[in-house]
């Protein structure tokens, strides 16, 4: 009886204390967030702490914004993802649509302050969908403060030009390029218009502004070069040309390995980390024996010159398009009670976190040769080992036997273990076959994808989202690639010209559309930099708007997932980036979800955070992404707590 009571009594109390209303926020300091990944260095870390986990429950909608993107471009929306991230600088937020529509907008109301169309074709098929992750803000130390473009933003487009705006006006700059523009990429040659594009923010240190590109994956060994470019930030004069097969040896007859994912930058050492991709073809490598030179790596180049300082290679002779595809993450970290190093963290597709030393690319967290699977397609010369760091674990599964296969029901199990049975799977890097084919997990979509990490430099702690899903690849004998894409034209199956084989890539689902591995197939975690400890692993994602309905007997599946947390110094983590319209935030210290906010669209992009005028917003793009299907829309949501 006694029990009961106090068991009663403790109900009414946590009722009593959540019927209480969130106390206002006292005013606190501004904070900006002026680059796409918070700071220069990508650690989307922001010291605003108004918010916390004690108050974090009281957010609501304090202001919405309408691109109308999608009253512009009607016939284009299934082929765009809002994956920016907006950024506060100079006093004004500024974004871009994924038709490259700049815009600054007040940040205390969301008011629209200027536009810029930068008017692309919207009746092309580019290989990553309409897409620009951010623009970067640059002051121009020898301007005179209120001078035309002294402070300027810079956006590089789709069809691949760089655009330098003023920052107060959205005008463009004369003086820079023509007319305020450059071609992005000069010299490229491209099979088709929309070959290739540029999605990613680019990047300025010390007067020069750097970008990277997106190309077609697949479907040639002679694909255009993967260079980064580097242009004067007044001028627009090209300054230097980086390519990451030029250190090759022996040299490879191959394009690509460009950098497609968002740069960092170390403004003190003067250095731009890039992270690079596979060279093309992507599933079979013959034309391009050894391990490519500076493809599938993290590279440190001197912004300067161009000149590379160091190059750590993650992959080995790429054959599962395991790009580097997120922001290398700046900060310092303190492993095993040793001192504070300068550190470049970076996270990968296969699921695994590599701890750099910044000023070598020598391994601060140590890193293994191992041993991988053998014996890829006749004329294949695989790496015998790939690089493995000896801490975290890897933080998304990567092995999978045919009893693991998930369904929910016998007969759909029984369908998915029969797939994963006969196709060759003996977990990471197993290599792509003919016949029967290579399950490949992670997908490669990640593991990590291009939302990258958040990290905590004070705990040392890096925040990862990660995917749980299979792919099955399977070579095809070029002879025979027409024949099967007029078979299924709805499959993808790129023909890899001038290599000996095509490629088929399939999502590996059960026959009601699930993934055949099991779930979660979504996580957030926390890993320590100090010891390499994963401290929690939450699911991340509902099937709420996937399969209305389903979430109420679904439980703790989680999504794949796109878009990337950040981390505050209230103590809270924020994303959004599940496959349904949420964003949400957790403890910091234990992963608890504290709050989820319902978006009018996927948010399959990540947040950003600052105070203005006293007032902490999070603010996070809400239009769906192409590739997941997700429910479209152009809203820019900002959440603040009342005042």
């Amino acid at each position: 009886m006694t029990q009961r009571l106090f068991l009663a009594a403790a109900s009414a109390l946590a009722l009593a204390a959540c019927a209480q209303p969130v106390p206002r926020a006292a005013p606190a300091p501004d904070v900006d967030w002026a680059h796409y990944g918070g700071d220069a260095g990508g650690q989307r870390f922001s010291p605003a702490a108004q918010i916390t986990p004690a108050n974090v429950r009281g957010l609501k909608v304090a202001w919405t914004y309408s691109t109308g993107e999608l009253a512009r471009h009607p016939d284009a929306s299934d082929r765009a993802a809002f994956e920016v991230t907006p950024i506060l600088a100079g006093g004004r937020l500024m974004i871009c649509t994924p038709f490259n529509d700049v815009s600054a907008h007040d940040p205390q109301t969301g008011k629209r302050l200027w536009r810029y169309d930068a008017r692309i074709d919207d009746t092309l098929h580019y290989p990553n969908s309409y897409n620009c992750r951010g623009v970067a803000y640059w002051r121009d130390p020898a301007a005179p403060a209120g001078a035309p473009c002294a402070e300027r933003v810079f956006m590089a487009t789709n069809d691949r030009r760089l655009i330098a705006l003023d920052a107060a006006t959205g005008k463009t700059c004369a003086g820079f390029g023509r007319d305020g523009q450059v071609d992005a990429m000069p010299g490229a040659k491209l099979a088709r218009p929309a070959g290739a594009q540029i999605t990613s923010a680019p990047v300025v240190v010390d007067g020069v502004v750097i970008t990277g590109s997106s190309i077609d994956d697949n479907q040639r060994v002679h694909e255009t070069s993967g260079a980064v470019h580097a242009f004067d930030a007044v001028t627009g004069r090209l300054r230097w040309a980086y390519d990451p097969l030029a250190a090759a040896k022996p040299a490879v007859a191959a394009g690509a390995a460009n950098v497609w994912a968002p740069m960092s930058v170390d403004v003190e050492r003067g250095l731009v980390f890039l992270p690079t991709s596979s060279p093309s073809p992507d599933f079979y490598g013959a034309a391009r024996p050894g391990n490519a030179g500076h493809a599938n790596s993290v590279v440190a180049v001197k912004a300067a010159t161009g000149e590379v300082a160091w190059a750590f290679q993650t992959v080995h002779h790429d054959v599962w398009d395991y790009d580097v595809p997120a922001q290398p993450t700046l900060g310092m970290v303190s492993y095993k009670g040793g001192p504070p190093r300068p550190a470049v963290i970076q996270t990968t597709k296969q699921g695994l976190l590599f701890t750099l030393d910044r000023e070598t690319g020598q391994p601060i967290i140590p890193v293994e040769e191992r041993p991988v699977p053998q014996g890829g397609a006749l004329g294949e010369t695989l790496s015998p080992t790939q690089p493995f760091p000896v801490a975290p674990e890897a933080l998304a599964p990567n092995r999978i036997k045919p009893d693991d296969a998930f369904g929910l029901t016998p007969w759909d199990r029984a369908a998915c273990r029969k797939k994963l049975a006969g196709a060759r799977a003996e977990g990471l890097y197993t290599p792509p076959m003919t016949g029967g084919g290579t399950i490949m997990y992670p997908f490669t979509g990640g593991g990590s994808n291009w939302g990258g990490i958040a990290y905590d430099a004070r705990a040392g702690v890096a925040y990862v989202n990660t995917s749980s899903a299979l792919h099955h690849i399977t070579l095809i004998p070029k002879d025979k690639v027409r024949a099967a894409q007029d078979a299924e034209p709805d499959v993808e199956i790129s023909p890899q010209e001038g290599a000996a084989y095509g490629m088929r890539r399939d999502l590996l689902r059960s026959p009601l559309g699930l993934p055949c591995n099991p779930p979660p197939w979504g996580t957030l975690a926390a890993v320590s930099l100090k010891d390499g400890r994963v401290i929690w692993r939450v699911v991340l994602g509902t099937t709420r708007d996937l399969a209305p309905g389903s979430h109420l007997f679904m439980k703790n599946l989680g999504t794949p997932n796109f878009g990337g947390p950040i981390v505050t110094g209230g103590g809270l983590v924020f994303i959004g980036a599940a496959m349904d319209n949420y964003l949400r935030a957790f403890d910091a210290a234990s992963g608890k979800e504290l709050w989820k906010g319902r978006l009018p669209a996927g948010g399959q992009a990540t947040p950003m955070t600052y105070v203005w005028k006293g007032r902490q917003y999070v603010v996070i793009a809400a239009g769906g992404h192409a590739k997941s299907d997700t429910r479209r829309g152009d809203q820019l949501v900002a959440f603040a707590l009342p005042m």
